[in-house]
C-alpha cells in the first residue's frame, strides 16, 4: 500500500495519541499541559501556539474518538465516525509549504485549536485507509500485557505485535522457554 509523507505522519501522530490513553497495564501519559506540549514537539504539530486545559481536554476527547474508530466493528461505523470527528473539526483543506517542506495539504483551518488540528489531518488519513479497503491494518498489540495502537503496514498485513523487539519477542521467548519446560518434564 503506497501512503505518502503526510498521510503517515498524520496515522504516526495518530498512533502516538492513542498510545498515550491509559489502559489496564499503563498510566495514562497526556496528563497536563506539559505532556500535551511534549506530544506536539514529538510529532512536529505546526501552528501551535499557547496552550491551556481547554486544549488538553479537547485533544483528550479527539484521542477518545480515535480509539472509537480503531474498535469500530466494521467499515461502516468507522466511516461515520471518521466523518463525524473530521467535520467537527471544520476541515478547511489548503495546500501549504511551510518549514521547508513541499507542498501538502492541511485540512485544518488556519488558526485551528490543536485538538481540531489533530481531528482533521488524523481523521483524513484515517479516511484515505478506509477509502483503500484498508481498515483492518488499524491493530492493537497482540501481547496480552500490551494493548497499544499500530497501523499494520507491512506488504501481507501480518504484524501481530506494537514492536516485534518488545512485545513479540518477550511472547517468543516465552513460548520457546514454555517448550522447554515442556520438555523437560516429558523425559523419562
Amino acid at each position: 500500500m503506497l501512503i505518502n509523507h503526510d498521510t503517515r505522519c498524520a496515522l504516526d501522530c495518530v498512533v502516538d495519541l492513542l498510545n498515550t490513553a491509559p489502559d489496564e497495564h499503563t498510566p495514562d501519559t497526556l496528563t497536563d499541559v506539559d505532556a500535551l506540549r511534549a506530544f506536539i514537539v514529538r510529532n512536529t504539530i505546526s501552528g501551535v501556539d499557547a496552550l491551556d486545559e481547554t486544549d488538553l481536554a479537547a485533544v483528550r476527547n479527539v484521542r477518545e474518538r480515535f480509539g472509537e474508530v480503531f474498535a469500530a466493528p466494521d467499515e461502516r461505523g468507522a466511516a461515520e465516525l471518521v466523518n463525524t470527528l473530521v467535520a467537527s473539526a471544520g476541515t478547511t483543506p489548503q495546500l501549504t509549504d511551510h518549514d521547508g517542506y513541499d507542498w501538502h495539504i492541511h485540512y485544518f483551518a488556519p488558526g485551528a485549536s490543536v485538538a481540531d488540528h489533530l481531528a482533521a489531518d488524523g481523521g483524513m488519513a484515517l479516511a484515505f485507509l478506509l477509502v483503500a479497503g484498508e481498515l483492518e491494518r488499524l491493530r492493537r498489540c497482540a501481547a496480552p500485557d500490551c494493548h497499544r495502537a499500530f497501523i499494520d503496514l507491512s506488504r501481507n498485513r501480518s504484524r501481530r505485535y506494537c514492536d516485534s523487539r518488545t512485545c513479540g519477542n518477550r511472547l517468543h521467548v516465552a513460548a520457546y522457554r514454555a517448550r522447554q519446560r515442556e520438555s523437560a518434564e516429558n523425559r523419562p
